[in-house]
């Protein structure tokens, strides 16, 4: 079997607390014999069973799970600014997917040939290059503005599983998180939905990166890769050249008032619209706009910008039902079909739902509800 319950864990647990693998199976409601079975890897207990057993032994999912090599799943952060990745954030993430292992099977059938690039290089031209595949291929020029449709799309070509989440605006370490399956061939991208507009469509192009470059994934190599890719996908040289040129001359406020006319045209942030003149510039061996950093980051801080849920929603939290078919009509998001399956099939509870989307209890209950309707 590819999973297996680590049977040390699950003696030094059982001993902690003072039970018995009879004791054990009577209030996971199952046999001795299965609970036999599970530490000799003959078998391998259902999510909800194996949810139960982790409150109950107080043991993380990725401790009592043992880990085989090729299985352990493949973790990458979208960070907040100024965070850090702690050991406990990457445990919390692979014990996510873990439980996302019980899902793939049903999910659709993914494509067989996946979008991908062989030869991913940070050097400006070669990976300008590589951007004007990638649109040619989506059917867009170089100065159009890049739609969401076109990003969610490519992630379903690829394989991936787009999951759009509410996990508050200020609350986390992560905007997103992307958790790789080397085993079952699958990724899960989550999306927190909770982020400004401005930044969102380029975290999507961020996780995208990632997606089209699997061995990549988890490394230092991999998140600056990701960052310039999604720079250059949404504002490739063709615009930053016009944005330079639109800019160049003017004294700073003109300048910054500049680069975000084109910022708003493309919906993503001025920060994003300057990197990439800035790139261009000393690709071309221009003289630099008459802006810094420092200039741009205060006028994104003057500038209100609303939030993404607050685009699709209002400014009340949405029923389960309407967060629901959010994410299935406009993200295409698979997982909740996944989950009706398993919520019918495994008579899976609320518990399951709060683990894999990582959300409140209360939230899983009413979208459990919502899914077994």
């Amino acid at each position: 079997m590819e999973k297996t319950l680590s049977r040390d864990a699950v003696a030094e647990a059982l001993q902690h607390a003072g039970f018995s693998q009879a004791e054990l199976a009577r209030r996971l409601e199952v046999s001795s014999q299965a609970v036999t079975n599970w530490l000799k890897g003959k078998d391998f207990p259902r999510p909800d069973k194996l949810l139960k057993m982790s409150v109950l032994l107080r043991v993380p999912f990725d401790k009592l799970v043992q880990r085989t090599a090729g299985q352990a799943p493949v973790i990458a952060f979208r960070k907040r600014g100024g965070t850090k990745t702690t050991d406990a954030h990457l445990e919390h993430a692979a014990a996510m997917g873990y439980l996302l292992k019980s899902v793939v099977e049903f999910l659709p059938t993914r494509p067989s040939l996946r979008p991908r690039l062989n030869s991913p290089s940070l050097e400006y031209m070669q990976l300008q290059r590589a951007i004007v595949d990638v649109r040619t291929k989506l059917g867009v020029g170089t100065t159009v503005p890049l739609e969401y449709s076109h990003l969610i799309g490519q992630f379903i070509e690829a394989g991936a599983v787009l999951i759009p989440v509410l996990w508050g605006e200020k609350k986390r370490h992560e905007n997103a998180v992307h958790i790789c399956l080397p085993a079952e061939d699958i990724t899960f991208i989550y999306l927190n939905l909770d982020t400004k507009l401005e930044d969102f469509k380029f975290w999507m192009a961020h996780e995208l990166a990632h997606v089209y470059t699997p061995k990549l994934a988890g490394s230092d190599e991999g998140e600056d890769f990701a960052d310039a890719f999604a720079g250059a996908l949404l504002f490739p040289e063709p615009c930053a050249k016009v944005a330079y040129a639109d800019a160049i001359g003017k004294s700073e406020p003109e300048a910054v008032r500049a680069l975000n006319q084109h910022a708003v045209s493309h919906s993503i942030s001025v920060y994003s619209v300057f990197c990439e003149v800035q790139k261009y510039q000393e690709s071309a061996g221009l003289p630099p706009i008459a802006t810094t950093e420092t200039a741009i980051h205060k006028f994104r801080n003057g500038n209100a910008s609303s939030l993404v849920s607050a685009a699709l929603f209002g400014d009340e939290a949405p029923t389960a039902k309407v967060y629901v078919h959010a994410c299935e009509e406009i993200f295409r998001c698979q997982l909740f079909s996944a989950l009706r399956a398993i919520i019918k099939m495994r008579s899976v509870g609320p518990t399951f739902v709060h683990q894999v989307l990582d959300i409140p209890l209360s939230d899983a209950s009413a979208i459990h509800a919502e899914l077994s309707a």
